[in-house]
């Protein structure tokens, strides 16, 4: 292993220098890295606490939530995406350090399983963007509250993985 981690270290040696050299690019690095969470964060919250809001509701504002799940999908995509290349950066630019720290892996996994969940979120939404459709709007299809049920707790479990990846950085940030 520390073979491999001194390889990697020497082959990402340009970038710590650019990384280390410029308090531009150090700097830029990191506004995108927590710009990114923060808008990725603030759109999925507000998103969740929507859901949760709609989940007593009746069959039309359920819907209009639907839509606003579909579209709030693709801008917390992007921004889990900018979040994750960014945080790679900042890996690489002291790779050894980041490596053989506990809370670098701790935060890596809660975004692996942010991901997760936006899939589940999705899936469901999806779901029940289709039996929605297909419903008498007078009277909910039955097999609705089930995946109402299951997109609630996910919005649950997406506000608790924000917030603890959110800490886990603040601990990484403190702890490299």
């Amino acid at each position: 292993m520390m073979s491999r981690l001194l390889q990697l270290e020497h082959f990402l040696a340009p970038w710590q220098s650019a990384y280390s050299n410029s308090r531009m690019l150090s700097t830029t690095v990191a506004v995108v890295h927590v710009a990114s969470l923060l808008f990725g964060g603030g759109f999925a919250i507000a998103a969740d606490r929507l859901t949760l809001r709609a989940w007593g509701a009746g069959i039309d504002e359920r819907a209009r939530q639907l839509a606003e799940l579909h579209a709030v999908h693709r801008p917390v995509l992007i921004a889990l995406c900018f979040s994750f290349l960014s945080g790679v950066l900042l890996a690489a630019a002291d790779v050894k350090t980041f490596a053989n720290s506990p809370a670098f892996w701790i935060k890596l996994g809660f975004v692996a399983l942010l991901v997760l969940n936006g899939a589940v979120l999705n899936a469901t939404e999806f779901s029940l963007r289709r039996t929605h459709a297909i419903s008498d709007r007078a009277k909910p299809a039955n097999d609705a509250e089930p995946l109402w049920s299951r997109l609630r707790a996910f919005a649950l479990c997406s506000v608790a993985l924000w917030t603890a990846t959110v800490i886990a950085g603040v601990v990484l940030q403190n702890a490299s």
